[in-house]
């Protein structure tokens, strides 16, 4: 632990720690975090695969497979690449608005039901959310390259790691950055809701700049505001279960915004 975090602890058990019990609360403590981390990857890799089998099953080369356009021919993405009912259903009926709305939904239904959730069912849900998430990502296949798209992840698994990291050892107290960056982020989601319905590019490209500054601040608050909340707090059984999987859904939606915001700057469409 940083020595800001060790004096607090201190202060917490109203005298000075041991050195015994210091290594025991830097033990706990790591291994909260890998819970938390371990809870966000596995998040992240059911996000992947159900982006990608949602995309492979939206897609085909065969235009008999392919839903008729208005034409009546095959409804075409590009050169030999069409769309499936499956896929038509998803990214251009009405439906697409579930698919997009669905996961903002669930994510206000675990904030306020995870107190009174078994982790059991804590775990589920966090699953079929990152499902649903992948569900709505996976139209980033059908305008993106693939190689832009695996490019942007990398560059955002770096960013992430090394924002997370610095949260995690930096000594500078980050908690008056939250209120500001909360705000921030309340204004990037109405921007881009309103931003579905009038398509600006200029639009797309402030909230885009905006976000990647704010879910990389997110990114270390999130950080340091778990460590903290671990060092302070009195946790263990299900609280402490529950707190890791409350603490993954807030670095897995710091991911994934960092990503898909960067991926809107830095990703090359396909054309």
């Amino acid at each position: 632990m940083s020595d800001f975090n060790r004096n607090a602890t201190a202060e917490k058990w109203g005298r000075p720690l041991s050195r015994a019990e210091s290594t025991v609360i830097d033990a706990g403590l790591r291994a909260y975090m890998l819970r938390v981390y371990n809870y966000m990857v596995l998040g992240l890799a059911i996000t992947g695969f159900a982006a990608l089998g949602v995309y492979m099953l939206s897609v085909t080369s065969n235009p008999a497979s392919a839903v008729s356009g208005a034409t009546g021919g095959a409804l075409a993405l590009r050169n030999g690449v069409y769309l499936t009912p499956i896929g038509y259903g998803l990214f251009v009926s009405p439906l697409k608005w579930v698919v997009i709305l669905a996961p903002l939904g669930l994510v206000f239904f675990l904030g306020a039901k995870m107190q009174s959730m078994r982790p059991a069912t804590a775990q589920i849900t966090f699953a079929i959310f990152a499902a649903l998430i992948g569900l709505s990502l996976s139209s980033i296949f059908l305008v993106y390259t693939h190689t832009s798209i695996v490019r942007v992840f990398f560059i955002t698994a770096a960013s992430f790691g090394a924002l997370s990291l610095w949260g995690y050892t930096t000594q500078r107290n980050l908690t008056g950055m939250g209120s500001f960056l909360i705000m921030g982020l309340f204004g990037v989601i109405i921007a881009s809701l309103v931003n579905l319905f009038i398509g600006s590019s200029a639009l797309q490209f402030a909230v885009s700049v905006i976000g990647v500054l704010v879910f990389a601040g997110l990114t270390a608050w999130d950080t340091q505001r778990l460590k903290n909340e671990y060092l302070y707090g009195t946790m263990e059984g299900e609280v402490l279960e529950k707190s890791a999987i409350m603490g993954a859904l807030s670095l897995y939606l710091n991911f994934i915004n960092l990503f898909t915001m960067l991926l809107q700057l830095l990703g090359q469409r396909d054309q």
